[in-house]
């Protein structure tokens, strides 16, 4: 594949379910998402670092079940009144979040509701068991949960997510590009998908391709820094 001049246009992320990368990694929880509303529980959590696939995750699942969507930074009393009791919930970064006693008794009162049957979705950076807390009963709801991890960086899943991050900025880099971005950076999400911002950000100030060439240059200068 060759190279394209890249144009200043809006970055729009493909979320869609065929969209999701599926790997080894994560595979479990796409099953559970693929399975609503046909769940085991009613509660349970994704955990992954950013750039993972949580929020595209949440997407999917948002799109087929009407689900509403907060952050928990924004939990509060008046936020938890106004939801609909019909409609699922999702709750992101909880683990980002401080661990406050108004922060947990908010998530304590939305958990109690699937006791009555609503279904919610939790994403953090760590595995649930690990999230802090100050309230105990939510610790042990925590320890509970069902969970899924969406990230276990192998070659596969590293290579397919440097593809479609440079297909999101519509652009277009050869085998050798992505092979040796994977090998020559941290394996995260987050640092793969900075550095392609980078290149894009260098190649538009330069009015050139994000070509083997850039690449190279770029990966040669975090080398020397």
């Amino acid at each position: 594949m060759g190279s394209q001049l890249p144009l200043p246009l809006v970055l729009r992320t493909a979320q869609a379910r065929e969209d999701f990368i599926v790997a080894p990694a994560n595979e479990a929880a796409v099953a559970f998402i693929d399975a609503w509303p046909l769940w085991p529980a009613n509660i349970a959590a994704l955990h992954g670092p950013s750039g993972c696939g949580k929020s595209h995750l949440i997407a999917v699942w948002q799109e087929r079940s009407c689900a509403q969507r907060l952050k928990c930074a924004e939990l509060c009393e008046d936020e938890i009144a106004g939801l609909d009791p019909e409609r699922p919930i999702a709750v992101e970064d909880v683990d980002i979040t401080p661990a406050t006693a108004e922060r947990d008794e908010a998530l304590f009162a939305l958990l109690e509701r699937a006791q009555l049957g609503a279904q919610i979705v939790l994403t953090g950076r760590e595995a649930p068991a690990s999230w802090a807390y100050e309230l105990p009963d939510l610790g042990s709801r925590f320890s509970a949960l069902l969970a899924f991890p969406l990230w276990q960086p192998d070659d596969a899943l590293l290579e397919a997510l440097t593809r479609k991050l440079f297909t999101d900025r519509q652009l277009e880099v050869s085998d050798s590009v992505v092979m040796h971005m994977i090998r020559s950076l941290e394996r995260s999400p987050a640092a793969i998908r900075d550095f392609i911002a980078e290149a894009d950000a260098r190649a538009l100030a330069e009015k050139r391709a994000v070509s083997p060439g850039l690449i190279r240059e770029l990966l040669a200068q975090r080398k020397a820094s």
